[in-house]
């Protein structure tokens, strides 16, 4: 029974669907592959699209659907498989049947040179594959001792059984004289095609990711060397921040200078690492689910993996470990001068003020001075005047001038004081209650 009572998320089926996607090929003995993968970027999808359309329409295949990331067509006598992923594309050619010629690169003629040249994008590998059948282990193991050193590189040759013994695989990583991969498999038996089809499928991908991933080397290298010299940078600075003649001021722009160029320079390489890695990651989940067993003595790709894309791997996390290295202690260096600054700034500020309190006491102590020699000369002048105006006051009380004048003295500065202090108190109150009301 339908559950249509509900409404259903708009995403559910799409993400049902997406474990299913990009199915395997059906490969049976003897046939052959050729692949290629063409860099692209995410402002590129329309035209990567028109680029599988142009192949499709020359042979009268039928489009995929307009947001397809994948897409397989029959080309008459080839098989087309098409996958779009982040940074690349996959064209990949399956027929049945092997060349007289081993690894002739014939399947490669089915993309036209018009259709190539208008490629948007630069190629990125190109793979050829050579499936045989062996009757059985005994077989497959002649067979590769045979055309091992004949089709391979021998100090390079990569060779092992697969899958519990049901097909085996020889590579050796190296480019060929017309600049291809080449990848030889052996059906021991009735191996079904399915099985055969993921075999022939895991070493595309093996191939197709370890490019990728070895494309941050050249990236790597070249942080090394440009670490160097910001390297030593950082250092003298670091040396001459215990210094403390030295302008904290200039050593802080350095440093500003350093970390800017140290980010700039993460945020450039930042992505490519991060790639390298997960591609790494792809290309040893590829050759585990292979399930490789010995083959006759020869290195099985693991081992090979380990022994020469590994130390690839490994200088490119060891690159950005550098990179994270100098940014963490650019960053410290910063801080330790930014609190060595601070420790200068507050020193400053206490002597400061140090010098405000001696002021500001010296300034209490004038104006104490002040307001005594205020009281006194306003008090002479007081006396005076009463002294003037009460004079015949004097006369009808017939008291000296002089001692009238003398009993003045006492209760004008009395009078004076009080006026002059309560004149400062005033002044004092005013000046406090500014700062309340202009905040």
């Amino acid at each position: 029974m339908p559950l249509s009572a509900i409404a259903r998320h708009p995403d559910r089926v799409a993400l049902s669907n997406e474990l299913h996607a990009r199915p395997f090929p059906v490969l049976r003995a003897p046939s052959r592959a050729a692949s290629i993968a063409i860099e692209r970027d995410a402002a590129s999808s329309d035209t990567h699209r028109d680029h599988l359309l142009a192949l499709l329409d020359r042979y009268g295949a039928p489009h995929p659907a307009p947001d397809a990331a994948h897409h397989s067509a029959d080309l008459g006598m080839v098989y087309l498989k098409w996958e779009r992923h982040s940074e690349f594309c996959t064209f990949t050619l399956f027929a049945d049947g092997v060349s007289e010629v081993p690894f002739d690169g014939g399947l490669f003629d089915y993309f036209p040179d018009n259709w190539l040249a208008d490629a948007p994008g630069r190629l990125l590998s190109s793979i050829l594959v050579r499936l045989e059948h062996a009757v059985s282990q005994e077989a497959v193991v002649a067979r590769v001792s045979e055309v091992g050193t004949e089709w391979f590189h021998s100090e390079a040759v990569a060779a092992s059984f697969v899958l519990e013994r049901d097909a085996a695989i020889v590579g050796d990583f190296r480019l060929d004289p017309f600049e291809h991969i080449r990848f030889a498999v052996f059906q021991v038996g009735e191996t079904g095609a399915n099985r055969m089809g993921r075999i022939v499928q895991r070493l595309i991908e093996i191939e197709t990711y370890k490019t990728m991933a070895m494309l941050t080397l050249p990236i790597a290298r070249d942080v090394f060397s440009r670490l160097s010299d910001l390297d030593r940078d950082l250092a003298q600075v670091v040396r001459e921040m215990t210094d403390a003649h030295e302008n904290a001021q200039d050593e802080l722009d350095r440093l500003l200078d350093i970390s800017g160029r140290v980010e700039n320079f993460s945020a450039d390489t930042a992505y490519r690492f991060t790639a390298a890695e997960a591609y790494s990651a792809l290309v040893h989940e590829r050759v585990k689910v292979l399930r490789e067993e010995r083959l006759a003595g020869y290195q099985l790709f693991s081992e090979f993996m380990m022994r020469r894309f590994e130390p690839a791997m490994r200088t490119c996390r060891s690159a950005s470990r550098r990179l994270a290295d100098i940014s963490a202690r650019a960053a410290r260096a910063s801080d330790l001068l930014a609190t060595r600054v601070s420790v200068d700034a507050d020193e400053r500020n206490r002597q400061i003020l140090n010098q405000m309190d001696t002021r500001a006491a010296l300034q209490l102590r004038l104006q104490e001075t002040v307001e005594g020699l205020s009281v006194v000369a306003i008090s002479y002048y007081g006396v005076n005047l009463l002294a003037k105006l009460l004079a015949p006051m004097a006369e009808y009380l017939s008291i000296s001038s002089k001692w009238f004048s003398a009993g003045l003295v006492l209760p004008v500065v009395f009078l004076v004081w009080l006026a002059v202090r309560r004149i400062r108190k005033q002044a004092e109150d005013r000046a406090k209650a500014a700062p309340a009301e202009s905040g």
